[in-house]
């Protein structure tokens, strides 16, 4: 089945996003400026939707079909990321012992930065172990940027986390 691809314009970047009727597979921040001339396959469209909403403040969880490649472990913490509520943080650690071992932390972390779905499985809101702002594969300061967006949405106020 054919992968289609769509750029959306955040306010903290292009992102491009890439999926077929089977599932999202991609969503990455991109620093060029292409953009796509090309209509956006219906395939696609619900993800550019949400995002809008999520961007405008008016989504906290997103409903789309996911289809990211990874090994069985990868697709099982980024499971648990999906879980982390919008506008908390779990550390690595903390998603570790979740999954039955906490010894697991670096694995966790290494699934953690292979996440292929940014945003949508919210690998920005995984932190440190001693709470410090750690690695984040759109730049940290998008992570930051993230954290205060949905930290502000649920304060009802404008909060900076860091």
């Amino acid at each position: 089945m054919d992968i289609h691809k769509a750029f959306y314009s955040s306010p903290i970047g292009i992102i491009e996003i890439t999926g077929n009727e089977e599932g999202l597979a991609t969503l990455y921040f991109v620093d060029d400026k292409k953009k796509s001339s090309a209509k956006i396959h219906p395939s696609l469209m619900d993800c550019i939707q949400q995002l809008e909403e999520y961007f405008s403040s008016s989504r906290k969880e997103f409903d789309l079909k996911l289809n990211p490649e990874g090994t069985e472990f990868r697709k099982r913490v980024w499971a648990y990321l999906i879980k982390i509520p919008y506008g908390k943080t779990k550390s690595y650690l903390d998603i570790a012992k979740q999954m039955g071992d906490a010894n697991a932390n670096r694995a966790v972390g290494n699934a953690n930065a292979k996440n292929p779905i940014s945003i949508i499985v919210p690998c920005h809101r995984v932190i440190g172990n001693c709470g410090d702002l750690v690695g984040y594969g759109g730049g940290l300061w998008r992570k930051e940027w993230l954290l205060n967006h949905e930290n502000s949405v649920v304060f009802g106020k404008q909060t900076a986390l860091f």
